[in-house]
């Protein structure tokens, strides 16, 4: 009955990404990206001992300009220790991600969670303003990588097992395994922020709630989580994020679940350790260097980094073992999602839009438990 239940865990956003190489650079902008977050199923759960639950995930996150905002933010030159104020205009972001997912059952209570994510991203901004082009309209700049994002390894407990409730505490660990080196258009390496990875190891403690209010027909479930990832060494750090999602899963028919959740989502301010500088105003001769404002390097928050999102998501999950019986259908079920956001607020940067999840659940008895 727990896979008709599809109440089972969420995804994280790996988004807003972290970069690290050292050498010359052009300077860049403080463009950021994120990917869609729900509870999907086959996440949080644990499963029973030696129960192996595979997801293959599939989520597809677009970013765009909220209407009244120009999208002109400061730019980051972080080879040089520099923050250029209204030196950058973002246009768009598109992030596709494909997620494989490993939920282990270590003991009846205990389990082992192993995430590692596969990430394209494109991106589009206007580059220089105040120092490129004419009358310094700054110059189209593409960005486009794809490759290994950041690995997570978690382990979870299940403080509350009964026949109709469930609690599971959680700890993870962000590992720096995503490239943070890929360059744009103009031959700079792009941004911390546009990269694959953060290059930087975070910490992210979980907790996951559900409770049969109709057994076997009706259930509520919620979860909570926070992520703090360590300061670069090119003095770049990012916000920490903090996540709740609650909702109902309603069982249709034995293989037809029905969801609808409400997520959130608050993104704290990013901070880069540098000197502070401002671009020349659009219109002027292009060529202009960047005015100095206060050359002393230190802790500034990026002020057009952070954000709120909430969202409402709903979505179904098909148990393919049992709508057909067959080798090949058991423990297997499929599911799709649509994140529509209600209510944003994106600091004047590009800001997700309508997302999109597809997956598949799969589970493995690789041990018979005792």
């Amino acid at each position: 009955m727990a896979g008709k239940r599809f109440i089972l865990g969420f995804i994280l956003g790996l988004a807003l990404v972290f970069f690290s190489w050292p050498g010359a650079q052009t300077a860049q902008a403080s463009c950021g990206s994120v990917t869609c977050f729900v509870v999907i199923g086959s996440q949080q759960q644990i499963p029973q001992v030696g129960l192996l639950t595979v997801n293959a995930i599939y989520n597809y996150t677009p970013m765009r300009l909220l209407s009244g905002t120009n999208g002109v933010i400061p730019g980051l030159d972080q080879a040089n220790r520099q923050m250029i104020l209204d030196n950058h205009q973002e246009t768009r972001t598109i992030t596709q991600q494909a997620t494989l997912d490993l939920n282990y059952g270590l003991t009846e209570r205990f389990g082992l969670q192993v995430t590692l994510p596969y990430v394209w991203r494109t991106h589009k901004h206007i580059d220089g303003l105040g120092e490129d082009g004419t009358n310094g309209e700054g110059q189209s700049t593409n960005f486009s990588a794809n490759g290994i994002g950041d690995m997570r390894v978690g382990l979870k407990y299940n403080v509350l097992p009964t026949l109709r409730s469930m609690v599971v505490m959680g700890f993870g660990v962000y590992l720096p395994s995503g490239n943070t080196h890929a360059h744009d258009s103009a031959g700079g390496i792009m941004e911390s922020t546009t990269q694959l990875g953060r290059g930087q190891v975070g910490l992210n403690p979980t907790i996951y709630q559900t409770y049969e209010l109709i057994p076997h027909r009706l259930n509520q479930f919620a979860s909570a989580s926070y992520r703090h990832t360590f300061r670069n060494n090119d003095g770049y750090l990012f916000g920490d994020e903090y996540m709740l999602n609650a909702g109902l899963n309603l069982v249709t028919t034995p293989w037809l679940v029905l969801t609808g959740q409400v997520n959130y989502r608050y993104l704290v301010h990013d901070n880069f350790s540098s000197s502070l500088l401002q671009s020349a105003p659009v219109g002027t001769p292009g060529g202009l260097e960047p005015i100095e404002i206060d050359p002393t390097i230190k802790n500034r928050a990026v002020p057009t980094t952070g954000s709120t999102y909430y969202a409402f998501t709903p979505g179904f999950q098909v148990g393919l073992g049992q709508l057909i019986e067959s080798s090949w259908t058991n423990m297997t079920s499929v599911y799709f999602f649509a994140q529509i956001p209600f209510a944003r607020d994106s600091n004047n940067s590009l800001a997700q839009g309508t997302s999109y999840i597809f997956g598949l659940s799969r589970s493995f008895q690789m041990l018979n438990p005792s």
